[in-house]
Order: structure tokens, then C-alpha cells, then sequence
């Protein structure tokens, strides 16, 4: 069963699509929480919305919290918003637990739990997966590196956004894990789109299509949440193709260390480039019908 952690104090730095509704879970769940971006309009408004302190720095609203929560672009930004003199580590108390939801590097990661363990500080590196909806609906899947007695503290905050929450290794096999997600998604996006696509161009009935084939070996979460949009060029659900090609760099230059053939998701990642060629970074991931649909 998990333990009851109502009131334990947060804080929450980056409030983006993923990082606003996930520090709302937390302050829904009672806790008391701590937001700064680095747009502050987005973190007034924020407070506004859930009573929440809105702080000066990160390091400032990383004092006093049991836990500080990360959430922004890369890997860079991650290292502006924890490391150094305003960073959230120097405003950490010894023994609260900084995770660090950014999709990044897993060579960040044990880079942080070094830094994490040098300032008397517990560290988990754990990206999630469920897109902008999962953020909202609190439904997101969490993948953890880290130390298990850290993780066991954790979990059951993490539980106020995450409906899995699952310890994967020690730091950085969470965002190993997030790795072998996105290439599979990646292939996953491809062939649904190029399904589709073939699907249309023969003058099938699509949506039918789609009833049929999702209910057998061609099922996948894609389908059952992107194939309709996909065939109505609707391509607005938060996760866009800029953050896809970042992720799928760090995955490629992993590969490139382990020695793991991803050929797929390189081919996959050079279509990503072809829609941003026609104005579509900021659309989502599932667009990559559009680059098809646009060959006709």
C-alpha cells in the first residue's frame, strides 16, 4: 500500500504542456508546491490557478521541498535549471530528492547523481511517457533510474500523475528505457501512417478500416489514438516533431556508444526533418502522414 504523503512539500521547475498539469496533480493531491519556468507569466498563472508559490530562481523553490521536480527541454536546460549558483541542487536541503522528468541524455542522468550525492541528496532520472493527455488526465507511465530506497520515497508522489511508476535501474535506465520507447514509436508512426496512406489512395472506406484492423495483430495505442486524426490532418496533441528529433538524437547517439543497429528510427528521423521542411515543427508526432498525403 502505498504511503500516505498529503503535505509533503514540492516544487516543480519547468511548466510547460507536461510540466503544468503534472505540478497540478501534485497540488490537487494536497501537496504543498513550488513552480518556477522560465516565463514567469506561465508560473503566475499557475499559482493563480492552484494556490501554489510562485518562486525568484530555481534554487529558490527548491528550499525547503522534499522533493524537486524537472521538466524542461534538453539537456542543457536541465544543467541551467539545476546545476550552478541559482541552480535547484544549491537550494536543496540534504536529503530531499531531486527527479528529473526531461527526456535527456542517460549520461546527464548519472552526471546529476553524481552532483545529486555530492550535496547529500537523493537523485532519480525518470522520463515519462503518455503525451500531453497523459499529463492531464494524470495517466502518464514513468520510467525510473535510480537507487531503490530513493525510488520507494518517491513513487508515491509521482503517483499523483503517473498511473505506472516503474523502477527500471539504477540512474540512467530510465531514460534508457524512454530510449527504446521513442524508437519503437517511431517505427510505430511510420507504418500506421503509411497504412493509412495506402488505405486512402485505394478508395477504402479508412475509418471502417481502422474499426477492422484495431481489432486484431495491427493494434497499437497509435491506432486507437491517431489514426482518425491522422486521416483529418489533425495534428495538434502536444508532443511535436522538434522534441521527436531531439529524442531520437540522443537515442541515435547512444546507438552509436552500445553499438545497436536503429536503422528504422534514422530513416524515421530523416522523414521528421522532411516535415519540418513543410512548416510542421510544432505539429505532433503522428504527422508524418503528412508528408505522404503531400507526394500525391
Amino acid at each position: 500500500m502505498a504511503k500516505d504523503t498529503q503535505g509533503t512539500r514540492a516544487a516543480f521547475i519547468g511548466l510547460g504542456v507536461m510540466g503544468a498539469p503534472m505540478a497540478g496533480h501534485l497540488a490537487a493531491k494536497g501537496h504543498q508546491v513550488a513552480v518556477w519556468n522560465r516565463t514567469p507569466a506561465k508560473a503566475l498563472a499557475w499559482a493563480e490557478k492552484h494556490r501554489g508559490r510562485v518562486a525568484e530562481s530555481p534554487a529558490d523553490a527548491a528550499r525547503d521541498a522534499d522533493f524537486v521536480f524537472t521538466c524542461v527541454g534538453n539537456d542543457d536546460d536541465v544543467r541551467a535549471v539545476t546545476l550552478g549558483a541559482g541552480g535547484a541542487l544549491a537550494g536543496m536541503a540534504k536529503g530531499a530528492v531531486l527527479v528529473d522528468h526531461t527526456t535527456a541524455s542517460a549520461g546527464l542522468a548519472r552526471e546529476l547523481a553524481g552532483a545529486a550525492e555530492k550535496n547529500g541528496c537523493g537523485f532519480l532520472d525518470a522520463p515519462v511517457s503518455g503525451g500531453q493527455a497523459g499529463a492531464e488526465n494524470g495517466q502518464l507511465t514513468v520510467m525510473v533510474g535510480g537507487a531503490p530506497d530513493v525510488f520507494e520515497r518517491a513513487e508515491p508522489v509521482m503517483a499523483a500523475y503517473g498511473r505506472a511508476v516503474t523502477l527500471m535501474g539504477p540512474a540512467g535506465a530510465g531514460q534508457l528505457t524512454k530510449m527504446v520507447n521513442q524508437i519503437c514509436i517511431a517505427g510505430l508512426v511510420q507504418g500506421l501512417a503509411e497504412g493509412l496512406d495506402f488505405g486512402l489512395r485505394a478508395g477504402l472506406d479508412v475509418d471502417k478500416v481502422i474499426d477492422v484492423i484495431s481489432k486484431g495483430a495491427a493494434q497499437s495505442w497509435q491506432m486507437d489514438n491517431r489514426a482518425r486524426t491522422m486521416i483529418r490532418s489533425q495534428f495538434d496533441f502536444g508532443f511535436a516533431v522538434d522534441w521527436m528529433r531531439k529524442d531520437l538524437a540522443i537515442c541515435a547517439e547512444e546507438a552509436g556508444r552500445n553499438g545497436a543497429a536503429i536503422e528504422v528510427a534514422r530513416l524515421v528521423d530523416g522523414f521528421y526533418a522532411e516535415v519540418q521542411k513543410m512548416g510542421g515543427s510544432r505539429w505532433d508526432t503522428s504527422s508524418l502522414i503528412a508528408r505522404l498525403r503531400d507526394k500525391r
